[in-house]
């Protein structure tokens, strides 16, 4: 084979090799960071130790079902998510349809809007434990100036007001995601539609339930996706918020894990838990895939 041959072939081996070579330290990452993790706790969650040694079993799986505490957490997770959901798409969307209208200050308001977002949610934790602190908190300061008794609002310590202070701070803090996703979809909506149905005489409400509900579905169905995976998820700000109590009033399924992973060291167990929460994170995300898939 001529020289200038080989050298062409070789060339073009390095040409083909290159691309890979490129994406080689980040499939390494993504091994180290991601596959392997996901591959060891579907092995601790299988594995039990017995006498005998290690066994593989379905034994934490079936534990599950007789623990009363895992029940309740889930209980927690999903009433928690469901009202911090509601309010924060009821609130998104009166803010955007607010807002998508010419007023004055809009650029302002907007702009403070997305304060709570963009601050770190252990920032929000520790200023929201401060404020609700019944001693010195800002939340009963304020409260006594207005003459109100106090007393008996200790946000923390009550099992009941515990769970409206986590349901309030987070949709303080992401109320303004859901605004922000929904304007931009309001913002999308053609102009069309809207003169067509001023020309039919249309009313406002008539005009949003059957002109911009249906334009706005996809952008709804992808801020309650995005929300629901959250919720389901949350941690950080209820660990420092409330660490799960007073007692268990405000425990989540991640905490729960967190707990038995880390302070109990039953790994498989925890490793168990979080499978069912990914299991239904992943049902409840399928059926909004599938929604807006029917509404494309």
């Amino acid at each position: 084979m001529p020289r200038s041959r080989r050298f062409s072939s070789a060339l073009n081996r390095r040409e083909l090799l290159l691309p890979y070579l490129l994406v080689a330290p980040a499939l390494v990452v993504l091994l180290a960071l991601s596959i392997y993790p996901l591959l060891y706790s579907i092995t601790i969650s299988l594995q039990q130790e017995t006498p005998a040694g290690v066994v593989w079993t379905l034994g934490h799986f079936k534990r599950l079902a007789s623990d009363n505490f895992f029940r309740t957490a889930m209980v927690h997770t999903f009433v928690f998510a469901a009202a911090a959901l509601t309010c924060e798409f009821l609130l998104g969307l009166g803010l955007a349809l607010l807002l998508n209208q010419q007023i004055r200050g809009r650029g302002l308001f907007r702009a403070s809007l997305l304060v709570p977002m963009m601050l770190p949610t252990v920032v929000v934790g520790v200023v929201w434990r401060l404020m609700l602190n019944p001693n010195f908190g800002a939340i009963n300061g304020t409260l006594k100036q207005v003459g109100i008794n106090t007393e008996s609002l200790t946000w923390t310590a009550s099992p009941r007001l515990a769970f409206l202070a986590v349901i309030a701070v987070d949709v303080w803090q992401w109320t303004p995601f859901v605004f922000l996703v929904l304007l931009a979809g309001l913002q999308a909506i053609p102009q069309e539609p809207y003169e067509a149905a001023l020309i039919d005489g249309s009313s406002r409400w008539q005009t949003f339930r059957h002109v911009t509900l249906p334009l706005l579905k996809p952008a709804i169905l992808i801020v309650l996706l995005l929300r629901t995976m959250d919720l389901l998820r949350v941690f950080d700000q209820i660990f420092i918020l409330t660490e799960g109590g007073p007692g268990f009033a405000t425990e989540m399924i991640s905490l729960y894990i967190y707990r038995a992973a880390f302070r109990f060291f039953d790994f498989g167990y925890a490793a168990a838990m979080s499978f069912v929460l990914l299991a239904v994170t992943n049902v409840v995300s399928v059926v909004y895939i599938r929604l807006l898939q029917a509404k494309a």
